[in-house]
């Protein structure tokens, strides 16, 4: 593995964490407000979810196909020199990650409940709801949870990984 790619799985799940937290704050706002129905923009609140995409921002590769020496202190007779290698120009090596592209609201229509007594009532009684499933959203709270996890568990790997290598 090409040295400028080494620490891309750490990056990689770095993104991740950043991605499913931002995953799980959506979350709490969506359960926080299930029974908001007055909001600034007027109405109910509308759910929110985020877009998750590939994330394109581009690597440093100047140092790609270039040769690079790598040198030490040979400190006994019988080691051997690292010759210099040359990196391939490949972008297999420059792990992306993800990246919330954005966080839309839910295009469901609100949920109409008969209260004739709540002050946003309209004339015929019925409020308009957040039409936020609780179900929905404590599965998606778990998921974005084992996901996190997933992604702790990969960060620690690679981690230990090279830690062992340094030890070698």
């Amino acid at each position: 593995m090409p040295l400028v790619g080494l620490f891309s799985d750490l990056n990689i799940s770095a993104s991740g964490l950043r991605a499913e937290r931002i995953r799980l704050n959506t979350i709490s706002s969506n359960l926080a407000n299930v029974e908001t129905t007055r909001t600034e923009k007027g109405g109910p609140y509308k759910r929110q979810f985020p877009v998750f995409a590939a994330d394109s921002d581009e690597h440093d590769t100047s140092v790609v196909n270039q040769e690079v020496k790598l040198t030490g202190t040979v400190t006994q007779p019988d080691h051997i020199d690292i010759p210099p290698m040359s990196f391939p120009k490949d972008e297999r090596f420059f792990g992306n990650g993800v990246r919330v592209d954005e966080i839309r609201e839910d295009s469901r229509p609100p949920k109409l409940v008969y209260d004739p007594s709540h002050p946003d009532a309209d004339k015929n009684g019925y409020v308009a709801m957040p039409n936020i499933n609780v179900v929905e959203e404590m599965t998606n709270m778990i998921s974005a949870t084992r996901a996190y996890e997933a992604n702790v568990t990969a960060f620690n790997a690679s981690k230990n990984m090279y830690m062992q290598a340094l030890q070698i």
